[in-house]
């Protein structure tokens, strides 16, 4: 993620990073894709396993999804905790603020201080539960930096309100602290990589978001 802290958070004091990333759909036999003509990236590292599990809330008429937010409580891989998704950005960014995970599931008084100003905490509930086998892959450049973090997401989704589960694999391409600095170089860099999944036969996502899709949006 661009923009990371780099201290870690502090129960009141959240981390902060922008989110900007390309999703793909993909059969579950779909191979790997060649990585080797994006620009600025030297090597792929190894794959890393991730058992992630997270629980999104939200009111019973979805204001935070309508208003552009996200709220989930994720346990598994490097960032696990609360974490706040806000709205897309113009260039398809997204804010996201990072609590650590807590004693419980009870949501935080920080992060409810965050949400105040577009949602009563007190009126959130679970509204979905994805659980997801992830295998993340750094995309590093010639110094080692991470240009971007390719991952790999076999989902398996609940939607709580009715009861209907969904299944399916995705892949995520999420630019890394070493990603390139223009707008012009970042969408060359993302025209590389969707030209390499297209390749393997991948397809433009059709959601934007797991908790959309799980959602039936």
């Amino acid at each position: 993620m661009i923009g990371a802290d780099e201290h870690p958070a502090e129960p009141t004091r959240p981390s902060h990073s922008v989110e900007i990333e390309l999703k793909f759909d993909v059969d579950d036999d779909t191979a790997l894709p060649d990585w080797s003509g994006l620009p600025g990236v030297s090597s792929v590292g190894a794959a890393e396993p991730r058992a992630l599990d997270a629980v999104y809330l939200d009111s019973d008429d979805l204001a935070l999804a309508h208003a552009g937010y996200a709220v989930r409580r994720r346990t598994g891989g490097p960032d696990e905790g609360w974490h706040i998704k806000g709205p897309r950005d113009a260039e398809g960014g997204r804010v996201e603020l990072h609590w650590p995970l807590g004693t419980d599931d009870t949501i935080p008084d920080a992060v409810a201080d965050a949400l105040a100003a577009v949602a009563v905490t007190s009126h959130l509930a679970p509204i979905a539960h994805i659980r997801n086998q992830r295998t993340a892959y750094a995309l590093c450049d010639a110094q080692g930096g991470v240009v971007a973090e390719f991952v790999d997401d076999h989902v398996i989704a609940t939607d709580e309100r009715g009861g209907v589960e969904r299944t399916w694999r995705e892949w995520e391409l999420e630019l890394g602290p070493a990603a390139p600095g223009s707008a012009d170089d970042r969408a060359a860099l993302f025209a590389a990589a969707a030209q390499a999944v297209h390749a393997v036969g991948g397809r433009e996502a059709a959601s934007d978001s797991k908790l959309a899709r799980t959602l039936g949006a």
